[in-house]
């Protein structure tokens, strides 16, 4: 069986190769498939972005199409970044400037107060109608200065209690193991076994 992977980014097609094929299923990227523009991610939470996506790859394709949104939710800011996580300072900003603005958000907020999650909404369409969907959480507080070299984004802010560090801090192993994607992946695997 052959599932298209909605990404342009090879580190989580890598991702989902690894984690599919000990079930029998080839991964693919969309890019490998057909050539059409991105969709407009129009959806106010992060799965109705994914299902959009998911839904457009898989009618470009006539294949199954995995998609996956994702960011991060302060409780203190009501939830933003939110679905804004990756243009949170604007549509041409960089991870620095996004994380430029979340510091200054929060400024007046306690640690303890800085509660947040990364979400991670999986959407699996089919050609037939059918559709699987996971979701994956990963519980931490913001920080003000960054430390680690790991990951990216949000991560060198993202301070995780259960290791005592931030998440570019941790181990690959251990952020598979605790990451929103990774346990929403995780969730999607057991639906499909």
């Amino acid at each position: 069986m052959k599932i298209v992977v909605a990404t342009h980014n090879k580190g989580k097609l890598r991702e989902f190769k690894a984690a599919l094929e000990p079930l029998g299923i080839e991964a693919v990227s969309i890019a490998d498939v057909v050539t059409v523009p991105e969709p407009e991610e129009t959806g106010a939470t992060f799965l109705e972005n994914a299902r959009i996506k998911a839904q457009y790859y898989m009618k470009a394709s006539q294949l199954p199409c995995l998609a996956d949104d994702s960011g991060l939710a302060v409780d203190a800011l009501d939830g933003a970044p939110g679905v804004y996580s990756a243009r949170y300072a604007g549509e041409a900003c960089d991870d620095e400037a996004n994380n430029a603005k979340l510091i200054q958000a929060l400024q007046a907020v306690p640690f303890e107060k800085r509660t947040a999650r990364y979400v991670c909404e999986l959407v699996l369409a089919y050609p037939d109608g059918r559709e699987i969907t996971a979701t994956g959480y990963c519980e931490g507080l913001i920080q003000d200065t960054p430390e680690g070299e790991g990951g990216f984004g949000y991560d060198p802010y993202f301070y995780v209690p259960q290791f005592q560090q931030t998440m570019a801090q941790i181990s690959l192993t251990q952020k598979n193991a605790i990451s929103h994607r990774g346990l929403a992946l995780q969730s999607l695997l057991s639906k499909l076994k």
